[in-house]
């Protein structure tokens, strides 16, 4: 009976801890520095509108207002860093060849329509810039806006030349970078420790095991951005008479594991912003603002502006 009564209060006492910290982390943690807040972020640039990953269409999106811009990167032959989202640019550029086997001169230039890979049945025309940038030219146009770089390929020269760049100009304090992959992450943050990195796919699924079994309170955690999809929106990129029963389930699941307004509130509390990705419309802006999302990316920066506009959402909140 005393045992049972011992084991009792001690679950008891970890919980009620646990709930305590959920609340509060920051009586255990130490609220990470943000040197900038990031609600509007614009994917590729904002592809929905000019081509993806085009000056262009960062020029449109800095122009708009966007907090963050969010992009892809590649290593060429001559050891160029190109903003490119693709490895092959075959889907891009109707040419079929890998980034890494062409030096940055011969690279093909963007078809003149491309499809927008989070919005079913929408195409993007672009201008007359089709040309594929450097990221150097990314850094010099927009010296004072935040970049979220996809490093796209587990490449140690391409993990090193993007941390140089960052060094040179001056950019470690507006940058954040990774992967899905839990190895690229880990080369990054070895490379350069003093610019943030994002969640990996595997640690995502370690944050969700962390927040569900209360043992997340305890847990220092080294990144400083959560980036996660909204499961939700495959039924508005897939014809949804076309999903299976165990599809609709998983998505389903996946959707309410990760969309969990006290796991984003948790970690913004101690300094970890929250971006969800890909939303294109009001409905799916509305509802990441109100899990409590610090941010976020779309394809469709003037949506997402007019949206935050009407809404009143800004950085004052």
């Amino acid at each position: 009976m005393c045992a049972a009564v011992y084991v009792l209060s001690t679950v008891t006492g970890y919980v009620l801890t646990s709930a305590l910290l959920l609340k509060c982390p920051t009586l255990l943690h130490r609220k990470k520095r943000e040197n900038f807040l990031s609600q509007h972020i614009s994917h590729r640039g904002g592809a929905g509108e000019n081509l993806e990953n085009t000056m262009t269409a960062f020029k449109h999106a800095v122009n708009l207002g966007t907090d963050m811009l969010e992009l892809d990167c590649q290593l060429t032959k001559d050891e160029q860093v190109v903003v490119s989202h693709d490895s092959n640019l075959k889907r891009a550029t109707g040419v079929n060849t890998q980034v890494c086997d062409m030096a940055y001169s011969e690279l093909p230039p963007y078809l003149c329509k491309l499809g927008v890979t989070f919005q079913r049945e929408c195409f993007c025309e672009g201008g007359e810039d089709k040309r594929i940038p450097l990221l150097r030219d990314v850094f010099e146009a927009f010296p004072n806006t935040p970049v979220n770089i996809d490093i796209k390929v587990n490449n140690d020269t391409l993990i090193k030349k993007v941390s140089e760049l960052v060094v040179k100009y001056d950019r470690e304090h507006l940058t954040v970078w990774g992967n899905a992959s839990n190895e690229i992450v880990k080369k990054c943050y070895k490379e350069n420790p003093r610019i943030p990195v994002l969640f990996s796919f595997p640690r995502v699924l370690q944050l969700l095991g962390l927040f569900y079994t209360g043992l997340l309170p305890f847990v220092p955690l080294k990144e400083q951005f959560l980036e996660i999809p909204m499961p939700s929106i495959i039924t508005k990129l897939k014809d949804p008479n076309r999903l299976t029963k165990s599809q609709r389930f998983i998505t389903w699941l996946a959707d309410n594991l990760l969309m969990r307004k006290s796991l984003f509130e948790h970690l913004t509390a101690r300094g970890i912003q929250v971006y969800i990705w890909v939303l294109n419309d009001d409905e799916d802006f509305q509802r990441a603002f109100d899990l409590g999302a610090t941010g976020v990316m779309t394809d469709f920066p003037t949506r997402l502006k007019d949206f935050m506009d009407r809404n009143g959402i800004s950085k004052l909140q």
